[in-house]
């Protein structure tokens, strides 16, 4: 299996896909204004707006139009213990952030009220859960956490936790050893599922990170303004590779000559061998998400239809309340037994191109998915079994239920950020004449070829158009390349770019300079 990371760098943004033997299964964008703005992870001093008994939570504000919402069932047992411990820092009579001489307060009552341990205009640190969807601002809590790579580190606090997916009970209670040993007083500690079969030494080396990482955050406490960002996560470079990259990776491919460098570094860091798979993509002609047909991928995969294997299709319905995927067989040919196989067979094709679309589009809430109609149960149980196989990998939480009577199968999926909408319809170029799209072009396209050689008649010229254009352009004989090279005895290359739409085009030189017309 290969598995590769595909990084795009532009100006103000970056891109991430991540790939299964060559299939998209993830996008991440990350926009340079967000930086500063509020990702998952997040930690903020805030102030508490006003606890509002009558929803057992407070609006709180972090800096954001919208105030963050507080639950109570969020606040973390050790409320009182924050509220002291950041009291004392930020007036700077506490010099010790390391929580071991801490004395910790009486843990609050879990079925308590919000206005018993609140109240308005009081400061706290909370950390980001859920960024701001919609018209929603952020969801926040104030029971802190420090991801590193192998444990998560958790202030006020001196449980250790292992994580779920590690199965083997020998390898739990080694790793439970071996954190008692090394944890810090007052800090438990969730051991995450990359840790397995890891030495003491990787492990104490990312605890000690967190440490660094949770003094200097309370250092800036002392200075910081009410609200603000005191801890912010990791550049998203760093963040998905911390959370996704294991040794199952055959390629990390970066198209930026900085990020390339930041990427071996961190690398270096957390898992020497594996930093020779980094490469850095330098061709001018081909961009990077065209090289891998990222691109292509893109446009087929997230609208409304979206096409299978044997004809099958999947109809993607989005509402305010919930996502609703309608599995369709299509015209695929039946060449299966009996009408009951081929549910099944199109039913498993859905169910794991399913699991892909709610990772590559990253949607949340609940989803109800309508499976085409099987009588036999062990065939709802064989498309039951399979699904939660295929969504195994999903890093999001999620709970699958098994198939209602009608065949629905509901999913809950766990949403800390806006979905991934990508537009993948445009307007139709022939909706006032009716004639081919690229002939609207091809005269436009020559003039400007015209007055390019006319200002540099030594030019090479490279036209990235459309791939229906380039066709257009580079089909038949003699085609309109050719009859271009008899007029302006010029080779006139041509790269097809997924990522265009039906009319645009532009120009380039041979080391990748855009050449304007």
């Amino acid at each position: 299996m290969n598995k590769e990371l595909i990084i795009r760098s532009n100006s103000d943004t970056v891109d991430f896909a991540l790939l299964k033997d060559g299939k998209l299964i993830e996008l991440h964008r990350e926009r340079e204004e967000n930086q500063e703005g509020f990702q998952v992870g997040d930690i903020f001093i805030a102030k508490i707006r006003k606890p509002v008994p009558g929803l057992n939570a407070a609006f709180v504000h972090v800096g954001f139009e919208k105030d963050a919402f507080l639950h109570y069932h969020d606040l973390g047992p050790n409320l009182r213990s924050l509220l002291k411990f950041t009291k004392l820092v930020s007036a700077g009579k506490l010099k010790d952030y390391s929580l071991k001489n801490f004395a910790f307060e009486e843990e609050i009552d879990k079925n308590g009220s919000i206005s018993e341990v609140l109240s308005a205009n009081q400061s706290l640190l909370v950390q980001i859960v859920k960024e701001p969807i919609s018209t929603k601002g952020p969801r926040i809590s104030s029971e802190l956490s420090l991801a590193g790579r192998y444990v998560v580190l958790v202030p006020f606090s001196n449980r250790i936790s292992i994580s779920q997916k590690i199965e083997s009970k020998e390898e739990k209670e080694r790793l439970k050893r071996l954190l008692q040993s090394i944890k810090p007083k007052g800090f438990g500690v969730i051991v995450r599922t990359v840790a397995e079969g890891k030495k003491v030494a990787d492990i104490d080396k990312d605890l000690h990170n967190l440490l660094a990482k949770w003094n200097s955050m309370c250092k800036k406490l002392t200075t910081a303004h009410h609200p603000s960002k005191v801890l912010g996560e990791v550049n998203r470079t760093s963040t998905i590779l911390r959370d996704v990259f294991n040794d199952t990776f055959t390629g990390i491919i970066v198209d930026d000559e900085d990020m390339y460098y930041n990427t071996k570094e961190y690398l270096q860091e957390i898992a020497p061998s594996k930093v020779s798979i980094v490469k850095h993509y330098q061709s001018r002609e081909v961009p990077i998400f065209e090289k891998y047909s990222i691109e292509r991928q893109i446009k087929t995969s997230f609208g409304k239809t979206v096409s299978m294997s044997k004809g099958a299709y999947l109809i993607i319905e989005h509402t305010e309340a919930l996502h609703v995927i309608d599995v369709n067989s299509g015209n695929r040919s039946n060449k299966a037994q009996s009408q009951e196989d081929t549910a099944l067979e199109v039913n498993l094709i859905a169910a794991a191109e399913i699991a892909r679309q709610l990772r590559l589009r990253d949607m949340g809430g609940i989803i109800v998915v309508d499976f085409i109609d099987m009588g036999n149960p062990e065939n709802r149980k064989t498309l039951y079994d399979f699904l939660k196989e295929e969504m195994s990998d999903d890093k999001a939480k999620h709970k699958i239920l098994p198939p209602s009577k009608f065949g629905l199968i509901q999913i809950t999926r766990q949403r800390v950020r806006p979905e991934v909408h990508i537009k993948t319809r445009e307007e139709d170029p022939n909706e006032y004449r009716e004639i081919e799209a690229p002939i609207l072009i091809i005269d436009q396209i020559k003039s400007d070829i015209e007055s390019i050689t006319t200002r540099n008649r030594n030019a090479k010229i490279i036209l990235n158009t459309h791939p229906f254009v380039a066709a257009y352009l580079t089909k038949g004989f003699p085609s309109v390349r050719t009859k271009w090279f008899m007029e302006f005895k010029k080779w006139i290359k041509i790269i097809p770019r997924d990522a265009y739409t039906y009319l645009e085009y532009h120009f380039f030189d041979e080391k990748g300079n855009e050449i304007s017309e």
